[in-house]
């Protein structure tokens, strides 16, 4: 189907500014334009915001506990977006609150270290610790006993995949769901949607070029399962997964067939196409009615695998 009106609005604005894209910028100034872009006062009002430090491989790891209304609840744990180079706390605030009221979870925001300062795996060990502190120690924050779940956008979906697989290998935690939305799963960049959507559809192929560049320099250590989880060969065995896609998205394709392969392997997965939408459009729930459908999914799915629906 054609791109949501919407949206092509908004590409068709985007593009007429004139704006350097990030992969064009130094690293400092595109985590400082993303987190600026995103610093907008919160329009979903949840229980209560706290922010912690939680102990990881290589010191503390800043967290933010989003509270819903009702509790004790259920715990997920939540990693953005950014191709692992850019994001933080501030820059999903948004997405968080609205993943916190409509699943009825505490939501935990981890701001793991990003490249290229800490290269691949420095984190998925900071989201793989909090994940298990947050297992251990959750219910002295409100936490229901039982397991938690894990998600992420994008990079953070590549990262909710990998600490899916250490937790699979490394025999812990359980999670009640991986939640992964349009994620990054291999690094070939050479799938029908990659040459469909190089450009004009927000993420690009060289501004993912970029990423894979200061996340991963070696590019034989790109094939590591954690790094891209499509490579692994043995998919049995992880958590029940959502998985979400966009159609313009250059990662739609590596996302749906991370999602066929761990079907194959036993693992009980639901599949969501949005069509007509780009990347990072949970991001939009508040302007797109499509948006605004893919969270309540993602609240239904939640709170269906946590046991309140």
């Amino acid at each position: 189907m054609p791109l949501e009106p919407a949206t092509a609005a908004i590409l068709a604005a985007m593009a007429e500014s004139g704006a350097p894209e990030y992969h064009e910028l130094p690293v400092a100034e595109s985590r400082a334009i993303y987190t600026e872009s995103q610093s907008v006062p919160p329009t979903v009002a949840v229980h209560s915001v706290e922010d912690i430090l939680v102990d990881g491989p290589a010191g503390s790891i800043p967290v933010r506990i989003y509270r819903p209304h009702a509790m004790p609840a259920p715990m997920h744990v939540h990693f953005h977006g950014g191709g692992w180079v850019i994001g933080n706390l501030i820059t999903h605030d948004a997405d968080c609150r609205e993943i916190c009221i409509a699943s009825g979870c505490i939501v935990v925001a981890v701001d793991y270290r990003l490249a290229p300062e800490h290269p691949f795996p420095a984190a998925p060990e900071d989201c793989y610790a909090v994940s298990c502190w947050a297992s251990i120690y959750g219910v002295d924050f409100g936490a229901k006993t039982g397991p938690i779940s894990i998600g992420g956008d994008s990079a953070g979906g590549n990262l909710a995949a990998a600490v899916a697989l250490m937790a699979r290998d490394r025999k812990g935690p359980n999670f009640a769901l991986q939640l992964l939305l349009y994620p990054i799963t291999e690094p070939s960049m050479s799938s029908t949607s990659f040459q469909d959507n190089a450009e004009g559809y927000l993420l690009t192929k060289a501004m993912m070029t970029w990423f894979w560049d200061h996340y991963c320099p070696d590019v034989e250590r790109r094939k590591h399962p954690l790094a891209s989880p499509l490579m692994e060969l043995d998919l049995s065995g992880l958590p029940p997964a959502l998985v979400i896609t966009a159609e313009f998205d250059p990662l739609r394709d590596e996302g749906e067939a991370y999602a066929e392969r761990m079907a194959a392997a036993g693992v009980k997965v639901e599949m969501r196409r949005f069509d007509g939408l780009t990347h990072a459009f949970f991001s939009l729930a508040g302007l797109l009615e499509a948006a605004r459908e893919g969270v309540d999914l993602v609240g239904n799915r939640l709170r269906r695998a946590h046991g309140l629906s």
